[in-house]
């Protein structure tokens, strides 16, 4: 596992990197400097990113948030102190756990373990969530272009649905393809 650590204190750095002694086949990057971060982490190309930030300022929870957006990887972020801003700001950039007060050796690995199943639960929400969506859509252009069949071709609902089932086989395509087709040609001939 490769594990990127991003804080501007080595002593902190060092603290992390003490937790995840333990770990087998464990490849560990510390970054200290904040300049081309994102750079830097995308070269790294990390399974995890542990960020200690102690106190934050907001221009550098702004900095780390945009990090997180940049990255689909698990991330665990430590500060020392929090408010309720930072902790919304945090979620909404993708921090997988968000940990105050809290940076010990002992404590490294269960936020590691944490922030990795947070992560991967989230990523099939998201997957789940597109997946639902791409549906519907579907469905949706499966629908319109079944009523402007039935309005053009004169056709009843469910012969219009084989007519783009029909066509779908014939093409090789899904009929969700067939049916966006027809929806576009419709709009180009100045339906609406």
């Amino acid at each position: 596992m490769r594990i990127a650590i991003v804080d501007e204190s080595a002593s902190r750095a060092a603290v992390i990197g003490e937790g995840l002694a333990a770990l087998d086949d464990c490849e560990l990057f510390v970054v200290t400097e904040r300049r081309g971060l994102v750079a830097r982490i995308a070269h790294i190309d990390p399974d995890i990113v542990l960020m200690d930030l102690g106190n934050p300022s907001r221009d550098v929870l702004e900095e780390y948030f945009a990090v997180s957006r940049a990255l689909a990887r698990p991330i665990a972020m430590f500060v020392d102190e929090s408010d309720d801003e930072a902790i919304a700001a945090s979620i909404d950039a993708g921090v997988s756990s968000y940990v105050v007060d809290g940076l010990a050796p002992h404590r490294i690995r269960p936020i590691l373990d944490l922030a990795v199943r947070r992560f991967n639960a989230f990523s099939r929400l998201q997957a789940d969530l597109a997946e639902a969506k791409g549906q519907l859509a579907d469905r949706a252009a499966i629908d319109t272009a079944k009523r402007i069949l039935m309005d053009s071709r004169g056709l009843t609902e469910p012969q219009a649905y084989a007519e783009l089932r029909k066509t779908a086989m014939n093409q090789g395509r899904r009929i969700a393809e067939i049916a966006e087709a027809v929806v576009t040609a419709h709009k180009l001939m100045g339906g609406t």
